[in-house]
């Protein structure tokens, strides 16, 4: 048995991500596809591969050179269509019938069962059919042979995968480029081309982002349900609400199992997407071994930005906040976040590595005036309110700013977004999620994200009587509690200038409006903390706020 994979195509569909990767090298379970085709072709008895190349053909011929058996590649200076790439590859199959199949499909079909019915067979050619609606084009007779590939009703899809006899050749027209349905359009009269339809089959074509993403998401749940790829079709998959992050997140779900997959979009090399996800993966895996409340992270696809992890439900600390009737609970409860806070910082800086971070390695000088303080003025002043006023005009008071944030802190792992909707509760306990931010800095940003969180509004005395908890736990004295306390203030106003900013990005450029409600609160919010400063130092900052 022989077979044709087709891998020329410059994959236009997932442009610009094939810019770099050919489609056949794009992977499921960190596998590339075309390997997983080659391995079903061995699996099921073909004892010799070609594979027609064009686009990106270095990397697919250094790809085919790593198997122990021989694969030969064959080179199209000129994209020779469908059909142009079977007949350029005749001198491989003039002795018995071979496969030709397309390089971008996942399927769980028995290669040999379709095999062995062409080869009992008078047909030119048998094609593997499929009802995909997106796809439904070819019509079927009664008597299994094809009427015709343009369907307007009734028909179904073609898989990509199709048997064909030597014969065949004699069919093909005298040119390099042409398409094998337009030789198949000329049989299908004299019943030559055959239906092989197969209903309870997994099968996806991973040539659009959605359908690529989609694929690795159940390949991935497959791989961790123990299940093969034949069950896929069987797995649940819930889109689950997401927040201000560009990611989209899942529920798989299967028996009485189930997983969460995040979906960070695909992650060519060298690329901000893959930067975040490989700090994601270091920082969940980092926190873990330590002991640390996070969801363990089960297993990876980097290409397609896809991981794995353990589901800790639906329950945000936000929720259960809401829920609390009594206000001795809710302090209880935030009690215990900020003891695991404090184990976040301290257990989470050791053996810590710096290259994991994202953006910057550590909560610095440059990250408060670029992601904070320059963030509140270019997206929430300027770009959401419309006014014209230079960011150059505060920068002096933005650099003092900066410089008491990072002054007096208690330095250790920061999570940086340490909010209510990126703490889950678990069977009653609290775990952190969306670290990947993570970098080593001050434990009074953490804290400050913790009580001026706005998805909550916390009451003044709650959130003092939390930061005077926080202070106990640390065990200080009373030099180290006074700059502990003034560099948490620092911290609430960068803070508060940050996610301004985010909530006017999200809203006005994301087109996130609900995030838009919380506005009003963050704006009375930072009035409130530059009053609880000294306006007097920041005295251009503290009128453009109360203008507010």
């Amino acid at each position: 048995m022989k077979a044709l994979i087709l891998a020329a195509g410059y994959g236009t569909r997932l442009l610009p991500h094939t810019l770099k990767i050919p489609k056949p090298l794009f992977t499921l379970n960190s596998i590339p596809v075309l390997e997983h085709l080659i391995m079903q072709l061995v699996e099921h008895g073909c004892e010799e591969m070609i594979i027609n190349t064009h686009h990106l053909h270095e990397q697919i011929e250094a790809f085919a050179a790593k198997f122990p058996f021989h694969i030969h590649t064959l080179y199209e200076p000129v994209i020779l269509d469908t059909g142009g790439a079977i007949a350029n590859a005749r001198p491989f199959f003039e002795d018995a019938p071979f496969f030709v199949i397309n390089s971008d499909i996942v399927f769980d079909f028995d290669l040999t069962r379709v095999y062995a019915v062409h080869s009992a067979s008078d047909c030119l050619a048998t094609l593997v059919l499929h009802d995909y609606e997106p796809f439904n084009k070819v019509s079927v007779d009664d008597q299994g042979y094809i009427q015709s590939f343009d369907a307007k009703t009734g028909g179904i899809a073609f898989t990509g995968i199709q048997v064909l006899s030597p014969e065949i050749f004699e069919y093909f027209p005298d040119k390099k480029v042409f398409s094998s349905i337009e030789v198949y359009q000329k049989l299908i009269h004299h019943k030559k081309i055959r239906a092989f339809v197969e209903k309870e089959i997994y099968w996806s074509d991973i040539g659009t982002s959605e359908s690529y993403s989609r694929t690795s998401l159940l390949a991935l749940a497959a791989s961790q349900f123990g299940l093969k790829q034949d069950r896929m079709k069987h797995i649940g998959v819930q889109k689950l609400a997401g927040d201000g992050s560009d990611r989209l997140w899942y529920r798989a779900s299967h028996d009485h199992s189930s997983f969460i997959l995040s979906d960070h979009g695909i992650c060519l090399p060298d690329t901000e997407s893959l930067k975040q996800l490989t700090a994601f993966i270091h920082i969940g895996r980092h926190l873990f071994s330590k002991g640390i409340p996070v969801p363990r992270i089960l297993n990876v696809d980097r290409l397609s930005g896809m991981v794995i992890l353990d589901d800790l439900g639906d329950v945000h600390l936000e929720t259960l906040a809401k829920q609390q009737k009594d206000g001795s609970a809710l302090v209880k409860l935030y009690q215990t976040v900020i003891e695991l806070l404090i184990e976040f910082s301290t257990r989470g800086a050791q053996g810590f590595k710096p290259e994991w971070a994202f953006q910057t390695p550590t909560y610095s000088k440059e990250l408060i005036l670029e992601k904070e303080c320059r963030y509140f003025m270019d997206a929430f002043i300027n770009g959401y309110l419309n006014q014209d006023v230079s960011r150059q005009t505060l920068a002096d008071e933005f650099e003092y700013i900066a410089d008491q944030a990072l002054e007096g802190g208690v330095t250790g792992l920061m999570h940086r977004d340490c909010q209510s909707r990126n703490i889950m509760i678990c069977k009653g306990k609290p775990l952190f999620i969306d670290f990947q931010s993570a970098r080593i800095g001050p434990l009074q940003y953490d804290l400050a994200s913790l009580l001026l969180d706005p998805y909550v509004n916390l009451a003044d005395e709650v959130k003092e009587t939390l930061l005077g908890y926080a202070v106990k736990k640390l065990h200080l004295n009373s030099i180290q509690e006074k700059a502990f306390i003034r560099n948490y203030r620092f911290c609430c106003l960068t803070r508060n200038l940050q996610f301004l900013g985010a909530f006017a990005y999200l809203t006005r450029v994301k087109k996130k409006i609900n995030f838009e409600q919380y506005m009003p609160f963050a704006v009375n919010s930072l009035k409130h903390i530059i009053l609880g400063l000294n306006p007097d130092r920041i005295p251009k900052l503290a009128k453009l706020v109360q203008s507010l």
